[in-house]
């Protein structure tokens, strides 16, 4: 059995909001066996599997980690709805701000990915994907583990270890995106070569991105005013 498996199986039945002895029962099987699964010490069969999947609602492909949608789908970009798929009219509650960011954010990153493409360079979007992933993946976590009740299981990396972890890899990636772009080699990653194909000035910038160009500048400049606020004694 996957590692994955063990994590799941506890999520499930915490989420249910039931004991491991009452989950055990339904389960035809004994706590102590139960207990087991769920730490990893043995293995189950498939028949358990299939019961285990039938019981909690979703598929065999999710429970053994296989597929990140319970349905057990695998995405492809078709299957992914737009970021704006839930209405032009749905808002975020109470402050306008988080709506302003979001905006922000996304218009900039139409700019980002453009870029990304026209560059053609496949280590170059995994790279800032990745850069990107861990950002998001650090603040969402964040808020998730700001309420102690919600279970664990969701995540296969320790709460102890991920900000640790997050902050190297995101290091990591910010070397290997500025190294791929300035043409020095990475080990198993090719450089990138073609630097006219990202030529830009703000005017360039207005003029291919008339919807979005306001976006980034702004974001550019409230970064910018934001570290000048954080380290002033240091510039």
């Amino acid at each position: 059995m996957n590692k994955d498996f063990p994590r799941v199986l506890t999520l499930l039945r915490k989420e249910m909001g039931i004991s491991q002895k009452k989950a055990a029962g339904e389960l035809g099987i004994s706590q102590a066996l139960l207990s087991h699964y769920e730490k990893g010490i043995r293995e189950c069969g498939l028949e358990f599997v299939v019961r285990a999947a039938d019981f909690y609602g979703v598929s065999c492909d999710y429970l053994l980690g296989r597929s990140p949608d319970r349905t057990g789908v695998m995405l492809s970009v078709e299957d992914l709805p737009e970021p704006d798929a839930a209405g032009k009219d749905n808002k975020f509650r109470g402050s306008l701000l988080p709506t302003l960011n979001k905006k922000l954010m996304e218009n900039s990153l139409n700019i980002v990915y453009d870029m990304l493409q026209c560059a053609g360079s496949r280590e170059l979007t995994v790279v800032a994907s990745d850069f990107l992933f861990l950002a998001v993946y650090t603040v969402f976590r964040g808020l998730y583990h700001a309420n102690n009740k919600n279970p664990d299981g969701l995540f296969a990396i320790n709460k102890s270890q991920f900000t640790q972890l997050t902050s190297a890899a995101m290091v990591l990636d910010k070397m290997q995106l500025f190294n791929i772009l300035h043409g020095k080699s990475c080990p198993g990653v090719a450089p990138f070569k073609d630097a006219e194909k990202l030529t830009l000035s703000p005017e360039k910038i207005a003029q291919e991105y008339p919807l979005f160009s306001t976006s980034l500048t702004n974001l550019v400049k409230n970064v910018e005013n934001t570290m000048e606020k954080q380290f002033s004694s240091f510039l």
